[in-house]
């Protein structure tokens, strides 16, 4: 893979309840990914990134909402997230907490 590309691969974590539920209970992570990502490209991502043993790696595309404004119903962007499984013992601190 393309040292560049990798580097481009993940666009940020996600925080919501779910990822926040999904840390603590399977030791998973959840980033915002490009919607061109494969699978192998992400966890490739990972393992240079943060140096630690990627598990799986599950992705989940999610169309975006329509709203509406005062200049008509308009559409937010379309998503892609990752769902990374980390390996036993590995543990990746994003927030700097202890």
């Amino acid at each position: 893979m393309n040292q560049e590309r990798l580097m481009k691969v993940l666009l940020g974590p996600l925080v919501s309840e779910k990822s926040t539920r999904a840390a603590e209970a399977g030791n998973q992570i959840v980033f915002k990914v490009l919607p061109s990502a494969t699978k192998d490209e992400i966890k490739q991502a990972v393992e240079k990134l943060f140096e630690v043993n990627v598990k799986s790696v599950n992705v989940v595309n999610t169309s975006g909402k329509e709203k509406r404004t005062k200049f008509g119903i308009g559409r937010r962007n379309h998503a892609k997230k990752a769902y990374v499984r980390l390996q036993e013992g590995q543990d990746i601190n994003l927030f700097g907490k202890e």
